[in-house]
C-alpha cells in the first residue's frame, strides 16, 4: 500500500485503497507522504481520529524517519472556545443563572480558559458533548463578529487557522473539508491551505459527510438560538428601542408550532418531501406553521435591520437572521429538480436539499489545474464496498477513474475468531420479540464470559428494548449494562474495557470503537444493516440506477449494507492476539441467497453451525 501511494504521489491522479483492519494503513501513506516533502492534508472522519493521528501516529512516524515538518491539527469553529461569548455567557444567560450544573461547568471552563493555547475543548476532560454551556461558549459562522470581535487578535480559530496555513502537514476532518469547499463555492477565502497531497481516511464516510455541505440545510435549533441571541443582544445593546422579548418569544413559539404541525414521528425520522410539504404531513397545519415561522422570523429581523448601526452584534445578527430567512423561504416552495429533499424529525426540525450523491462536486475539486504539479488524491477505509472495482464508494464518489488496490488483513481469522447465526431466531420484522430474543442470547452469552461483551444495533428503538431487557435480565448478577446515551459516549467505553461488563449501543458505536484485548470477546448484531427502504436518499439513488438499467439492489443496498456488516464486525479483532466471537441474529444471513454476498463481505471466521458449538466457542472463551 505504501509503494501504492508514494507511486501516486509521483504520478498525481487517484488511488482508492481498501485495508483490512490490521494493515497499519495509517503508517502506510503517512510514511511515503512525509518522505515525498509535498504539502499534506489528512482528513479523518471524527474528531476522535484527529487527535489520535495527531497525537500520537505522526509523531511515531516523523520520529521513526527523522523528517523535520511542522504540522497542525485544524477542526471546525464548534470545537475551540470563543472568548467573546465566554464572557458573555459569565455575564448571565436567562434560565441559566440557577441551574447549578451549568453554573458547575462553566466555573470549569472558565478555569481551563486561563491556561489553554489552543482553545480547543476537547482538552477539557469530562466536559460532555451534550452539555447546554457549549452553544454558549463556542461559536458559529453566523454568530462570529470576524474583525469586530475585541478579542479578534487572540482568538483561538484564528490562531489554529494560522498554524494549519503555515504548517506542512495539516490534519482536519470530512465535516471541516466540506465545509471549506462550500466557502470557496460561496466566493469566501479558503480556510485550509492547498496541498499537493491529499488523504482522505476512514473515506467510506467521505460521501454522506459530504451532502451535508453540497446542498442546503437549516433547522429550527438554529432558529431558536438566534431568537435567544437576539434577545441577549438586543436588551444589552438597544434596550427599550425594540420590543425584544415579545419578539423572541414569538419566534420561539412559532418555531413550537412547526415542530407540533409536523406531528407524532419515529425518533430519527426522515420524512421524504414531495412538492410543497413533507409526506405524511398535514398540509393545512403545515403551511399555517410555516407562515407563522415567516411572519415571526420577519418581524425580529426587521427589528435588527432598524437598528443595526447600534453595534456590530447587532448588524451581524441582522445578516444571520436574513441567511435564515432565505433559507427557509426556499423550503417553501417546490424543491430543485434533480435534488432530494427531506425532512429530519427529531427534538428538532432539520430541513434538508441535496444532490444524490457528491459526484460532480469531487469531480470537479479533482480536476487538473493547467501549470501546477498533479495533485494526488488518496482514498482510503477498512470498508470501501467489498467487490473488485469498489464501485459501491468509486461511483457516488466520482472516482471511477482511480487505482484501486484492496489490501486483506494480516489478522488470522480462522484461527481468532467464530461467525454465529442462530437458526431459530425470531424475524427482524417481529420487532419486539426479536430484542427480547436478542437481549436473551447476549445475556446467558455475557454470564457466561463474565461481561466482555457489546451488542450493536440497527435502530434506536431496538436499542431502548435490548437495553431495557439486558439491564432487567442481569441485574443483581454482577455485571454492568452499559446503554448508549445514560453515559457519554468516552465512559460507556472506558467502563467495558475495565471489565464485567456489557454494553448495548448503535449508530457511533459500529464505527471508531477499539477495545483491544479480553474486555471485548463477544460482540452481538441485532440484524442485518440495510438502510431503511423509505429513505430519501437511498429512493433517490435506487431509481437512478433503475433508469439506467441497473439493479438498485444489487449495486447499492447490498454493499451498503456489507460495508456497515463490515464495520460493526471490526470492532470484535483488534489486535492479532484477540480472539472473539461474532453473533448475527437474522436468519436472512443464513437463508436468502444474498446471504452469501454478505457473508463473504466478512472477515473469513470460523463458522459455528450450532447452538453447541456455540456453547462451546465461549467456553473456549471463558477458559482463556
Amino acid at each position: 500500500m505504501a509503494q501504492a501511494v508514494a507511486q501516486v504521489i509521483q504520478d498525481g491522479g487517484a488511488l482508492v485503497a481498501e485495508a483490512g483492519t490490521g494493515v497499519g494503513k495509517t503508517f502506510a501513506y503517512l510514511v511515503p507522504a512525509l518522505l515525498s516533502g509535498q504539502r499534506l492534508l489528512v482528513s479523518t472522519a471524527t474528531k476522535a481520529l484527529q487527535d489520535q493521528l495527531f497525537l500520537r501516529d505522526l509523531p511515531r512516524v516523523q520520529a521513526a524517519l527523522g523528517v523535520p515538518v511542522r504540522a497542525a491539527l485544524l477542526k471546525g469553529r464548534s470545537s475551540y472556545l470563543c472568548l467573546e461569548r465566554l464572557e458573555r455567557a459569565c455575564r448571565g444567560v436567562p434560565g441559566q443563572l440557577l441551574d447549578p450544573q451549568w453554573l458547575r461547568a462553566l466555573a470549569r471552563v472558565q478555569q481551563w480558559a486561563r491556561g489553554t493555547r489552543s482553545g480547543d475543548l476537547d482538552e477539557l476532560p469530562g466536559l460532555d458533548e451534550a452539555t447546554p454551556v457549549l452553544p454558549l461558549i463556542t461559536s458559529t459562522r453566523d454568530n462570529c463578529l470576524g474583525a469586530a470581535c475585541p478579542h479578534a487578535s487572540t482568538c483561538h480559530v484564528n490562531r489554529a487557522r494560522a498554524d494549519a496555513l503555515a504548517a506542512d502537514v495539516v490534519v482536519v476532518n470530512h465535516h471541516l473539508f466540506f465545509a471549506d469547499l462550500a466557502l470557496r463555492t460561496a466566493g469566501v477565502a479558503e480556510l485550509l491551505p492547498r496541498a499537493r497531497v491529499v488523504v482522505f481516511d476512514e473515506a467510506h464516510q467521505l460521501c454522506d459527510t459530504g451532502l451535508q455541505f453540497t446542498g442546503l440545510q437549516v433547522g429550527t435549533g438554529a432558529l431558536r438560538a438566534f431568537a435567544r441571541d437576539a434577545l441577549a443582544e438586543g436588551l444589552a445593546q438597544a434596550r427599550g428601542l425594540a420590543p425584544w422579548l415579545p419578539l423572541a418569544t414569538a419566534l420561539e413559539d412559532a418555531v413550537r408550532g412547526l415542530r407540533q404541525a409536523a406531528g407524532v414521528q419515529p425518533e430519527g425520522a426522515r420524512l421524504p418531501w414531495q412538492e410543497a410539504l413533507p409526506q405524511g404531513v398535514p398540509a393545512s397545519a403545515w403551511h399555517q406553521a410555516m407562515q407563522c415561522l415567516g411572519q415571526a422570523c420577519a418581524s425580529l429581523v426587521a427589528a435588527l435591520g432598524m437598528l443595526q448601526d447600534k453595534a456590530p452584534a447587532l448588524a451581524q445578527l441582522h445578516v444571520r437572521g436574513t441567511g435564515l430567512m432565505q433559507r427557509m423561504a426556499h423550503f417553501a416552495v417546490p424543491g430543485v429538480p434533480g435534488a432530494v429533499r427531506w425532512l429530519d424529525v427529531g427534538t428538532q426540525l432539520r430541513f434538508v436539499e441535496s444532490p444524490p450523491d457528491i459526484a460532480d462536486t469531487m469531480r470537479a475539486l479533482m480536476q487538473p489545474v493547467a501549470g501546477t504539479p498533479a495533485t494526488a488524491w488518496i482514498f482510503t477505509s477498512a470498508t470501501l464496498g467489498g467487490d473488485a472495482t469498489l464501485r459501491w464508494f468509486t461511483g457516488p464518489c466520482g472516482v471511477e477513474d482511480a487505482r484501486i488496490l484492496r489490501v486483506e488483513s494480516p489478522f488470522d481469522y480462522a484461527r481468532q475468531a467464530a461467525l454465529y447465526v442462530p437458526p431459530d431466531m425470531p424475524p427482524p420484522s417481529s420487532s419486539a420479540a426479536h430484542s427480547q430474543a436478542v437481549a436473551a442470547l447476549a445475556g446467558d452469552a455475557a454470564l457466561r464470559l463474565g461481561g466482555r461483551t457489546m451488542v450493536l444495533t440497527t435502530t434506536r428503538r431496538a436499542l431502548h428494548a435490548i437495553g431495557a431487557a439486558l439491564q432487567e435480565r442481569l441485574a443483581g448478577q454482577g455485571l454492568t449494562v452499559l446503554v448508549q446515551g445514560q453515559q457519554p459516549r468516552h465512559l460507556l467505553l472506558q467502563r467495558l474495557r475495565q471489565g464485567g461488563a456489557v454494553l448495548v449501543g448503535a449508530g457511533s458505536f459500529w464505527e471508531g470503537v477499539d477495545v483491544p484485548g479480553d474486555a471485548l470477546q463477544l460482540l452481538v448484531i441485532d440484524k442485518l444493516p440495510f438502510a431503511p427502504p423509505d429513505d430519501p436518499l437511498a429512493q433517490a439513488r435506487a431509481q437512478r440506477l433503475e433508469a439506467a438499467g441497473r439493479s438498485a439492489f444489487r449495486e447499492h443496498a447490498l454493499p451498503e449494507a456489507a460495508v456497515a456488516l463490515q464495520q460493526g464486525a471490526g470492532r470484535l479483532i483488534r489486535h492479532e492476539a484477540d480472539r472473539g466471537v461474532l453473533v448475527v441474529c437474522d436468519t436472512r444471513l443464513r437463508t436468502m441467497g444474498y446471504g452469501k454476498r454478505l457473508r463473504a463481505a466478512l472477515p473469513p471466521m470460523q463458522w459455528l453451525a450450532s447452538e453447541a458449538e456455540f456453547a462451546q466457542a465461549l467456553q473456549g472463551l471463558g477458559s482463556g
